[in-house]
Formats: C-alpha cells, sequence, structure tokens
C-alpha cells in the first residue's frame, strides 16, 4: 500500500492523476525488481561459498584476492563476462543459440515468485505453488536442449540428450516425493505446506526416505556433482555451452545456481518447516522467520557443495539405475503408504 501511495504522489508532482490500477501494477513491478536484484546478490555470495568450500576440502584457499577474504570475486567474474567478446560459431542456428540461455535463467527466475521467505512475505501466493514449480522446472530442459542443438557441434548435441534423459528420469520420482507431501499437507500451497508442519518437520514423520529421494534427485534434476553426466569434463568437454562465452554463457551459469538454490529452499519448505523455528519455544520463535528459512537454505546448500566436492561422478549407467530401479519403486511405493497412512489415522486430506 505504502508502494502504491508512493506512484500516485509522484505522479501528481507532474500534474498527472495515476489511476489505481496503474499504481498497482508500478508497485508489484517495483517489488520483484527489489526481489530479483538482492536475490542475484545473494546468489553471487552462494558462488563465492561454493568455491569456498570445494577449496577448504582440497586444503586451498579458494578465491581471496579481489576484496577482502575474496567477497568480491563474484563481481569481478560478471564484470569480466560482460565486457567478453560473444562469439557465435559459424553454423550454429544464431536465433536459438541466443534464446537457449534467456530460456535457461529466465526460467529459473521465475520459479522463486511462489517460495515464502516467511509468513505472508511470497511474491505470488497462488493455491498450486508446487504444481507451479513442477512445470517451471520441467521446461528448463528446453534451454539446454535448444542450446545444445542450435551450437551445431557434436559435443554440446550429446550433453543435451544426456540432459534430456536425466531431468526426465529423476522428474518422475520428485513428483511422486511431491505426492506425498501433499497427501500429508492437504494442500498444493506452499504457506500452506509450511503451516502444517507446525507441530512437526515432515522430514521426522514417516516422510524422512522421501526427503532423502527429493535430496539426491535435486543434485540430479540441477545437473551437480556426481550427476554432472551433462558436462563431463572427461567425455564431453563442457557440456551444453562447449561454445558459448560472454553473456549467454553467464546466463547459463546463472540459470544452474538459482535452481540450486531454488532446490535448498524447496527441501527447506517441503521437510524442513519453511519459516518455522526448530522448536516452538521462546526465544527460538522470537527470532524472525526469514532467518529461520534463510539458515535451512544455506544449511542444504552447503550439503550440496559437500556432496560436489567428496562423492565421484557416476557412470552413466549407473545414473540411470539409480533413477529408475531404486528412485522410481521406491517413491511408488511410499505414494500408497502414505495415501494408506492418511486414510487410518484421517489426517487432513485434499
Amino acid at each position: 500500500m505504502a508502494l502504491i501511495g508512493f506512484w500516485t504522489w509522484l505522479f501528481t508532482l507532474v500534474g498527472v492523476t495515476l489511476p489505481y490500477g496503474w499504481a498497482w501494477f508500478l508497485s508489484q513491478a517495483a517489488l520483484i525488481l527489489i526481489f530479483d536484484v538482492v536475490l542475484l546478490i545473494m546468489i553471487a555470495f552462494f558462488l563465492l561459498a561454493d568455491r569456498k568450500i570445494f577449496a577448504a576440502v582440497q586444503m586451498r584457499r579458494g578465491p581471496n584476492v579481489v576484496g577482502a577474504f575474496g567477497l568480491l570475486q563474484s563481481f569481478a567474474d560478471l564484470i569480466k563476462f560482460a565486457l567478453k567478446e560473444s562469439v557465435i560459431p559459424a553454423g550454429a542456428n544464431r536465433v536459438i543459440f541466443i534464446l537457449a540461455p534467456l530460456i535457461t535463467s529466465t526460467l529459473a527466475l521465475a520459479s522463486y515468485a511462489v517460495i515464502p521467505l516467511d509468513d505472508g512475505w511470497v511474491v505470488s501466493n497462488i493455491n498450486v505453488g508446487i504444481l507451479y514449480l513442477f512445470a517451471i522446472s520441467s521446461l528448463g530442459v528446453y534451454g539446454i536442449i535448444m542450446g545444445g542443438w542450435a551450437s551445431n557441434s557434436k559435443y554440446p548435441f550429446l550433453s543435451a540428450l544426456r540432459a534430456a534423459a536425466q531431468m526426465v528420469s529423476y522428474e518422475v520420482s520428485i513428483g511422486f516425493v511431491l505426492v506425498t507431501v501433499l497427501l500429508f499437507a492437504g494442500s498444493l500451497n506452499l504457506s500452506d505446506i509450511v503451516r502444517a508442519q507446525t507441530h512437526g518437520w515432515y522430514a521426522f514423520t514417516m516422510l524422512f526416505p522421501m526427503m532423502m529421494i527429493f535430496f539426491v534427485s535435486a543434485i540430479a534434476e540441477t545437473n551437480r556433482p556426481p550427476f554432472d553426466l551433462v558436462e563431463a569434463e572427461s567425455e564431453l568437454v563442457a557440456g551444453y555451452f562447449v561454445e558459448y562465452s560472454s553473456t549467454p554463457f553467464l546466463l547459463f551459469f546463472l540459470g544452474e545456481f538459482l535452481n540450486i538454490v531454488l532446490m535448498s529452499a524447496m527441501l527447506s519448505i517441503l521437510f524442513f518447516g519453511g519459516w518455522l523455528p526448530i522448536w516452538n519455544i521462546w526465544p527460538l520463535n522470537a527470532i524472525p522467520g526469514i532467518f529461520w528459512f534463510l539458515g535451512k537454505t544455506i544449511f542444504f546448500f552447503f550439503c550440496f557443495a559437500m556432496v560436489r566436492a567428496v562423492v565421484p561422478r557416476y557412470r552413466y549407467d549407473q545414473l540411470m539405475r539409480l533413477g529408475w530401479k531404486v528412485f522410481l519403486p521406491t517413491s511408488l511405493l511410499w505414494v500408497v503408504l502414505t495415501a494408506a497412512w492418511v486414510l487410518v489415522f484421517h489426517q487432513k486430506v485434499m
């Protein structure tokens, strides 16, 4: 409301009466812009943390030159990529080649619209938040396929084929995991799912195996080690962005990290109570919910980074076997068990 009043007052200064609808639209646009800017700054520090953790495991110092303790390294990399020349291969499909990284990064940013940072702190509080996220994550593979095909090179094309197969394989398991959560919560709204965990986080119920499956599937879905077969340097040079440089490469990289942080946030929301404290007692419940949410998200990002640093890469057949022969039957069985549990114990059902 304050932003609506600000826009109305600003236009009144220049002698223009701004209709309420336009004032509301401008205020929402300003909020989304502020949210995106803060998110991108946070992503820069998440990237630095990832590199620092990887370096610490290998007993190196990591980035430590640009700024105090290397804090400005990500911003230096941003400037470097922005100022480089963008080279498009002669045989590439120029339109699709440029469109691919834009699609990947835009979809990754759009997925944050339904993430509740605190009670009421959400850009778009829609009733089908889980379905929205599932749809957006499914569309994300199109950017990778387009980039791999448009490069007109064998390595990116092979990488795009791998990405499509890998993402389809693990999205099925993630879908069944989400079904078990919504059976317990009785809602597809992410804020309602968090509120349903007031008396106990789902990670400490019969959904614990689903939490583990979601964590591993999230690693595979985001093409992170040990499931980085899409970008396997020893086989495919650099994967689907072999031919990319400058800003388009940066957009692919940004999209990948946005998805990693999103999966960390989803783990926090679906299984660890989002903005809810560990125990609902003072002084824990006096801490603002956004700090609990950020703390949990940072912890799961740390888990992602540690897995990357210590677990060796899977073979492609192992990756597929894990997805189709282990996770899919287990998650399907757990959907049946969860439905039976909810039915017998008369818990809230949609």
